[in-house]
C-alpha cells in the first residue's frame, strides 16, 4: 500500500468525483488521499471509503500523488482499482 503500487498500477483512478465513481461501483482496492487537499471536498470520498470498508491511504501533498499517478499537476484522490474480472 505505497505510492509505487499506485504508480505500477495499470489500473487506477485520479481525481475526487472519478475515484468516488470507482469506490460506489466497488472496483477501488484502495483510496489514496493527499494531506494538504481541502477537507470540505475529500470528505464525501473518505466517508463512503469508510463505509464501503476501502482502505485509505494518507499521502503527504496533492504534488506527491499527481506525480505517482503520472500527470504533471496535484491531485487530491486517486485509487488503485481491482483487476478487470476480480471479486469484491
Amino acid at each position: 500500500m505505497s505510492l509505487e503500487e499506485l504508480r505500477q498500477a495499470r489500473h487506477k483512478t485520479v481525481g475526487i468525483k472519478q475515484t468516488l465513481k470507482a469506490v460506489e461501483a466497488g472496483q477501488a482496492e484502495e483510496v489514496y488521499l493527499a494531506a494538504d487537499a481541502e477537507e470540505w471536498l475529500v470528505r464525501p470520498l473518505r466517508e463512503k471509503c469508510q463505509e464501503r470498508e476501502v482502505p485509505v491511504i494518507p499521502v503527504p501533498s496533492m504534488n506527491a500523488l499527481g506525480q505517482a499517478c503520472g500527470i504533471e499537476v496535484g491531485a487530491a484522490a486517486a485509487a488503485r482499482l481491482r483487476q478487470p474480472g476480480t471479486q469484491q
